[in-house]
């Protein structure tokens, strides 16, 4: 009997719990630069569900996130500035987040709610860095920096792919519509990730017909740069988003969910091409104000007031410690967090806060924002209540301040980093590329992880590998890359690999081959360890050249992979060069390789 009494009592507060809890939607767009809506005064196009989100909550005055992708997802997930938790690029490795670095996912999870993340990833493919190592309960996306096919686009399914139909944030937010169908009697967090506005510009007919002939009537500051067929499609893209948050808000709405669920809209980056952007400096890459930047509106009905607006600056660092307030959540992570929590001030409270400094770090160049100021990855200090567009450098006219924030950059960089920060070169331009000779070197000693019993399936995509000989990326860009030019028993790719458990591992290809050059004998290769077998049937489907709205600059132009299996190979747990070859080749080429993938089989 005191048996049925403590499950009931467990049972009757569980469900106590859940009746409390808030559910949370975070919804997170690619490449959208605070002046991509219509609520920021952008007469291009209307945003209304979007719009909608900071009408009937909160809308933050002065949000920053990072210059680049990956980096603002880590501060995202961690509270923490990202370079403390690895990320230190967005491919080749760089961009993965520490395992030793707890998410909000991880913390929610733990607080009994479901979690599921519906888009792009960008801090980790392999285990334990993927998704689902992360917190994350259910996840469908892709784990790279970018994709290469809207329409119809492979994506991953808990560490398998298949082929969706659609297009691709059409797909991805009904993937997250079905996870909040699924989980609408308990607490869920739902993270969505877009993929757009970014690259490659592609976007359905019925958002393309409102803006391939319209006007643009407000232009970037770049002016003669701006690439008016490139902005004519971020504003279809924006249109899709827009209508895509209007499904979210309407499930949530048919599920009576609308009260009891705070959504969170957020970008992760400036704009990713010269397009208005309410007359700031810099966009996507730049730590100048355009380029880092950031709308942010949350709602929750009842529990923050309509037309809120919050002034004191805030970060992507700050959502963790927030939202876990407004949810109750405590927070399992042991390191100290870098963001503040505004759930007080989002609740209609007083300011529990000072002054604050935001470090805004990219690829070597730091900038620091006050909630007045700002001092430039050069050195240079501006006032940004009076001179918000940053043209008129103050360092000569207030040299205390600029030194005392240049001390800050300083002493930020040194505890990072373990050196001081070196202030670019007078002129250089703002690019993530530029490398700062105090900033830490671009290289990333951790190898790719194999073989955990608990997600047995490794895939090593191009991005990861190496190519040798005169194999070549079939981009500079090599998030969605595949390898090409493979045609000499010299030439060869490897990936640097971990692996975690010894065993027997079957080996997959996903390959492209010309009907005239199958039958290539192809080797993997790990340690003494090897298998083989023939590149057959041809298969070279077409490029899938017609998809987009503006011509691609530095990104593959995909085709349709197919699987070839190799067999079987016994793998010793330890580190070393996975290595595919040519034994044999009869034709002109071997073939074109998108991904490697390894499976442990297990008993």
């Amino acid at each position: 009997m005191m048996y049925r009494l403590l499950f009931l009592l467990a049972f009757v507060g569980l469900a106590q719990l859940h009746a409390a809890a808030p559910n949370v939607v975070v919804i997170l767009a690619d490449d959208a630069g605070w002046g991509d809506y219509s609520i920021n005064d952008n007469t291009n196009l209307k945003t209304p569900n979007i719009d909608s989100l900071a009408q009937s909550g909160a809308r933050f005055d002065r949000f920053f996130v990072c210059a680049l992708c990956a980096p603002t997802r880590g501060e995202f997930l961690t509270g923490r500035y990202h370079s403390r938790g690895g990320v230190k690029g967005v491919s080749t490795g760089l961009e993965r987040l520490n395992t030793d670095e707890k998410t909000i996912a991880d913390s929610f999870l733990a607080a009994g709610y479901a979690t599921g993340a519906f888009g792009k990833w960008h801090n980790g493919s392999q285990w334990p860095y993927h998704p689902n190592a992360r917190g994350f309960q259910e996840y469908v996306g892709y784990t790279a920096g970018h994709w290469g096919e809207y329409f119809d686009p492979p994506l991953e399914h808990n560490g398998k792919m298949f082929r969706a139909k659609g297009f691709i944030v059409d797909v991805l937010v009904g993937k997250a519509l079905e996870f909040i169908e699924t989980n609408r009697e308990k607490p869920f967090f739902c993270y969505i990730p877009l993929t757009t506005p970014h690259s490659p510009y592609s976007v359905p007919d019925e958002h393309w017909n409102k803006f391939k002939d319209s006007p643009v009537t407000l232009r970037g500051v770049e002016g003669e740069k701006e690439d008016l067929a490139v902005s004519r499609t971020v504003l279809a893209m924006l249109d899709n988003i827009d209508v895509n948050i209007g499904r979210v808000l309407k499930k949530l709405d048919e599920l009576k969910l609308r009260e009891n669920t705070i959504v969170v809209y957020f970008s992760d980056n400036g704009p990713n091409s010269s397009r208005w952007n309410g007359g700031m400096k810099g966009k996507k890459g730049v730590t100048d104000e355009g380029g880092v930047r950031s709308a942010l509106f949350m709602r929750w009905p009842g529990k923050i007031k309509e037309g809120t607006l919050i002034t004191p600056i805030a970060g992507a660092i700050d959502l963790l410690p927030t939202l876990s307030a407004l949810a109750g959540v405590k927070p399992v992570g042991t390191k100290p967090l870098d963001g503040w929590d505004f759930s007080t001030l989002l609740r209609g409270g007083e300011w529990q806060h000072g002054p604050r400094e935001l470090m805004n770090y990219t690829s070597g160049r730091l900038s620091v924002r006050t909630q007045t100021h700002r001092l430039d990855a050069n050195g240079h200090l501006y006032d940004m209540v009076a001179d918000p567009n940053q043209t008129q450098d103050i360092t000569a006219a207030q040299p205390q301040l600029a030194a005392e924030l240049a001390a800050k950059a300083t002493a930020y960089h040194q505890e990072v980093f373990g050196k001081p920060y070196v202030s670019a070169p007078a002129g250089t331009k703002g690019k993530a590329k530029s490398k700062n000779p105090g900033a830490e070197p671009f290289v990333d000693d951790r190898p790719y992880s194999v073989g955990y019993s608990e997600f047995p399936i490794t895939m090593l995509p191009a991005r990861d590998g190496v190519p040798h000989g005169e194999v070549r990326r079939s981009s500079n860009a090599p998030n969605c890359s595949y390898f090409v030019n493979w045609k000499t028993k010299e030439d060869a790719m490897t990936w640097d690999v971990a692996v975690h458990t010894a065993g027997d591992y079957e080996v997959s290809i996903d390959y492209a081959c010309p009907e005239a050059d199958a039958g290539a004998t192809v080797e993997l290769s790990f340690d003494t360890a090897k298998t083989t077998g023939k590149v057959t049937p041809g298969w070279f489907p077409r490029l899938l050249d017609d998809q987009d709205r503006a011509p691609r600059k530095g990104e593959s132009i995909m085709r349709d992979f197919q699987s070839l299996p190799l067999g079987t190979i016994t793998l010793p747990a330890k580190r070393g060069l996975l290595t595919l070859r040519a034994l044999e080749i009869p034709g002109q080429t071997v073939m074109e390789v998108r991904r490697v993938t390894l499976t442990l089989k297990t008993n």
